[in-house]
């Protein structure tokens, strides 16, 4: 299975917090980000994005083929997301669309084995793949790309 993470572009400040939009900046984001996905995207490819607007705005510069998911909401936790996706037993993959400090503690626990507050730039992209070894199971980092490279 593949797992790949984009953390929502750069939004504006300000309440309620599922309300707001993204910058132009941010959509600036989104749409290198989405370019870059729509050339190396896996095959067979689900997306789920958070119930916040900006989220929904990120992702659209890519799709508007999404499942809005409330286990990525900006409150929700590592356990809510994973079971959300089926990581790793899943077949196919799947794009998340989501917050900080959640997809931060995801990528650590995918790669560390433990939630840590790890960092995952606005409008980046992480991308593991699971893999079976010699009877063990291995989560491989693909790609980490970011907007500001693009």
């Amino acid at each position: 299975m593949d797992l790949l993470l984009w953390r929502h572009a750069e939004a504006v400040d300000g309440t309620p917090d599922l309300t707001r939009e993204l910058t132009e900046r941010g959509h600036k984001q989104a749409k290198k980000i989405a370019q870059w996905l729509s050339e190396n995207r896996p095959k067979h490819l689900r997306t789920l994005v958070s119930p916040s607007l900006r989220t929904r705005q990120t992702v659209a510069a890519f799709s508007d083929k999404f499942e809005i998911v409330p286990a990525l909401a900006p409150d929700m936790g590592v356990p809510d997301i994973l079971a959300a996706t089926g990581w790793p037993e899943g077949r196919g993959a799947a794009l998340l669309v989501g917050h900080q400090p959640s997809l931060g503690r995801l990528a650590a626990m995918l790669l560390s084995g433990s939630e840590t507050d790890w960092t995952i730039k606005k409008g980046a992209l992480w991308w593991f793949s699971n893999r079976v070894r010699d009877g063990e199971t291995q989560t491989v980092l693909r790609a980490v790309i970011s907007p500001d490279l693009l």
